[in-house]
């Protein structure tokens, strides 16, 4: 069975805990603290391999765990560091939040590599609370805590063109023709229930990957069938190829037939809805004339709305080559981007905020300026890596989702103003 979606439940490693020992050597009586600090949780970490093609290896196994950190030991033993865990995804992969449907990371393009769980820290031993009124302290820090979240993996399909249609109007027939792809063909409804991917090898061009993707049904946007199974595959593609029966061997109305399909695709996605689209009018070997009345219909409708309508034969290959030309050229007008959805949910963000530790929001009339501090705060300058783009998307989602910004307003903050949150120092701007 083709596997594109699965539920499983990541979680990464706790650090470890600071240890709280004192030197015991000879002829010094009263050593002090040497508690060494405890070891880093491992990673959870997601990285596209393409030797896969679907999701089936995760709805076998549903758990995954990175090792926790070990703890500190005597005599300045630090604990060794949590191994990571590296979970291996096909390309087109979209993780989300299971509870939500958010989008965390889609495994496309040029990210390869995502670390969706960071390992929690290792605490610090005794020996780094040792003062001059407190040589001998009695107590170490305990490692941060894991990280847990339930995924739901999406394998979307990414192909340059997809193809839609009804059930038996002739897609896999057409794939089969076009491209190096053998799908099964058979002569009844819903028989391609794998999207079936190939690759167009055109003359003077460099070619581009066409999916076919599996019968649709009306109500499939509802989930009729296997209808959202599907559609998912259909949101990366940049045009789409509409294969009619224009012989209508089933007495069906291939106008109709086209303003069916397009409900589905707007109810389930408006922006497919508007994706660049040719017609393939196919079957035309089974009409007595190409200038057929039927055909001539189908012209009249749809060429006027600026979609080209195209008289085809999947099993002669009359008309095909002017058909894939023309879609080539549409690729080459939108260009090379490959749609990548948006990190919408933020793990380390909702771990924060799903924590009660106070945080204090002050100004301070000395030093003219706005002050942060707090125990969240101090884990959120932890987890946050500043300098890069996706840091400071984080760093600015943070102070917006725990309400810090408005805080900030009802004190009465105004453009160019200064922030402090410990050794951060910014400038404010709405």
């Amino acid at each position: 069975m083709f596997a594109d979606r699965a539920k499983i439940y990541i979680r990464s490693g706790k650090g470890g805990d600071g240890h709280v020992s004192f030197r015991r050597e000879k002829y010094v009586p009263a050593g002090g603290p040497d508690g060494g600090d405890g070891g880093r949780g491992g990673d959870v970490i997601f990285v596209v391999d393409e030797g896969l093609n679907t999701l089936i290896d995760y709805r076998n196994v549903r758990k995954y765990k990175a090792q926790d950190g070990e703890n500190g030991g005597q005599r300045n033993c630090r604990g060794k560091d949590g191994e990571d865990i590296v979970l291996k995804v096909p390309q087109g992969t979209v993780i989300k939040e299971l509870e939500s449907g958010k989008v965390i990371a889609d495994m496309s393009g040029d990210n390869r590599r995502f670390v969706i769980l960071k390992g929690g820290k290792g605490g610090n031993g005794n020996q780094h609370y040792a003062t001059s009124t407190m040589q001998a302290p009695k107590y170490a820090q305990p490692g941060q805590p894991a990280q847990e979240l339930e995924l739901m993996l999406e394998l979307k399909v990414i192909a340059d063109v997809g193809l839609v249609g009804f059930p038996n109007v002739g897609k896999s027939t057409f794939l089969s023709r076009v491209t190096n792809a053998r799908p099964k063909i058979a002569n009844y409804h819903f028989t391609t229930l794998n999207p079936n991917l190939g690759v167009v090898d055109l003359e003077g061009t460099k070619g581009f990957v066409i999916a076919d993707i599996p019968g649709l049904i009306e109500g499939a946007s509802e989930g009729v069938g296997l209808g959202h199974e599907f559609l998912r595959h259909i949101e990366r593609t940049k045009v789409i190829i509409h294969i009619v029966d224009a012989a209508g061997t089933e007495g069906r109305d291939p106008i109709e037939d086209i303003y069916a399909i397009n409900r589905e695709l707007e109810a389930y996605n408006p922006e497919i809805a508007t994706r660049p689209t040719v017609i393939a009018a196919n079957k035309i070997d089974a009409i007595y004339e190409e200038d057929s009345e039927v055909l001539q219909k189908i012209k009249a409708e749809f060429e006027p709305k600026g979609i080209d309508v195209f008289p085809i034969s999947a099993v002669s290959g009359q008309g095909v080559k002017e058909l894939l030309y023309r879609v080539n050229e549409m690729l080459q007008e939108i260009g090379e981007d490959v749609t990548v959805f948006e990190q919408e949910f933020f793990p380390e963000i909702d771990a924060l905020n799903g924590e009660d530790e106070a945080y204090t929001v002050t100004f301070d009339e000395e030093e003219q300026e706005y002050v942060i501090e707090g125990p969240k705060i101090e884990k959120m300058l932890g987890y946050t890596n500043l300098d890069s783009e996706k840091g400071f998307t984080f760093f600015q989602n943070f102070l917006k989702n725990s309400g810090i910004l408005e805080e900030l307003e009802q004190l009465g903050i105004q453009d160019g103003d200064t922030v402090r949150m410990y050794g951060l120092v910014f400038d404010y701007y709405k």
